[in-house]
């Protein structure tokens, strides 16, 4: 549950300290908005397709989930998805054919509770790390990227995976009219 008393209060969330206050916050209101933006919602909405190879909220919560995760290996640990974790993470992050058939029948519940776990996860494992840590600078493709500008990259896909949850929510109630 995200404590909405000081949600717009970048910089005071408690239990990290320095740069780490602000990136902290920054992801638990985006969090907090994507959560507000499946509010209510359905089954029959998560799995609702507009398109033959479009995607459904489902896939994207999916996709969120796997996002972190896999930013976790890439920051905390140095590595990439190992085989075990591509059967799980691959069709959400991939947001194929494969994803279209295996992310369906979950409800609100279970993707508010991947989130929920791979974001508690994220935190616990800032608390442990200074504020270097975020100026540590590793490829990322064909550039240099601080752990900052990776973690940044988490919540700015979110922000437009959350977009396109709010206009799949449009099409569905539009649909049923």
């Amino acid at each position: 549950m995200i404590d909405t008393n000081n949600i717009l209060l970048v910089g005071e969330q408690d239990g990290v300290k320095g740069d780490f206050n602000t990136l902290k916050s920054m992801m638990t209101y985006v969090r907090y908005t994507t959560l507000e933006a499946i509010k209510d919602i359905t089954v029959e909405e998560l799995d609702y397709l507009h398109s033959p190879t479009g995607n459904t909220i489902g896939m994207l919560l999916t996709h969120m989930a796997g996002v972190e995760y896999w930013y976790q290996l890439n920051t905390f640990e140095n590595r990439d998805l190992n085989e075990e974790e591509e059967v799980i993470w691959l069709p959400g992050l991939d947001l194929d054919e494969q994803a279209r058939e295996k992310i369906k029948g979950n409800d609100a519940d279970y993707y508010i509770n991947l989130l929920d776990t791979i974001r508690e996860d994220t935190f616990e494992k800032f608390n442990t790390l200074s504020d270097e840590w975020l100026y540590e600078r590793s490829e990322f493709g064909r550039n240099l990227a601080t752990n900052y500008f990776k973690w940044f990259h988490v919540f700015e896909d979110e922000i437009n995976h959350r977009g396109q949850i709010r206009m799949i929510r449009k099409l569905y109630k539009n649909n049923l009219k």
